[in-house]
């Protein structure tokens, strides 16, 4: 009987959803749109506008700039900056992990261990390519 009941009355979870249900969110993205182009414009049109060649000279951080900005940089710049990246975004995934400490028991305990086993396996195949030393 119970199962003829379940087949009778299928419950949608897009039940109650209807293209009226999205209209505060669309007032909501116009309403900042609209901002976003008020401030700019008015700031455009009251902003100052005097252009002197010391403002429109390159600024590095007080210093004057010497030489081509367009000369090759080291790729190893580029392999430890991918790197830094590739493994802070390993980092982010430990935080779902803490949040649900308790609820994961021992079963999350050691999918946690064999994260931080590939990840310390990967961080030494790295070490042993050198990838990290730096050379001029």
């Amino acid at each position: 009987m119970d199962i003829f009941l379940l087949q009778a009355n299928p419950v949608s979870l897009a039940e109650g959803t209807t293209s009226a249900s999205y209209l505060p969110i669309g007032i909501q993205f116009f309403f900042a749109l609209g901002f976003v182009a008020l401030v700019l414009g008015v700031t455009h049109l009251l902003g100052p506008k005097r252009k002197t060649s010391d403002k429109l000279s390159n600024f590095e951080s007080g210093i004057e700039g010497v030489g081509n900005a367009r000369q090759p940089m080291a790729v190893k710049y580029f392999l430890v900056a991918i790197l830094f990246v590739l493994f802070d975004v390993e980092v982010i995934f430990f935080y779902p992990y803490a949040v649900n400490f308790k609820a994961l028991g021992w079963e999350g305990f050691s999918a946690v261990l064999l994260f931080v086993a590939f990840f310390l396996i990967g961080f030494i195949y790295i070490i042993k390519k050198g990838a990290l030393a730096w050379e001029d």
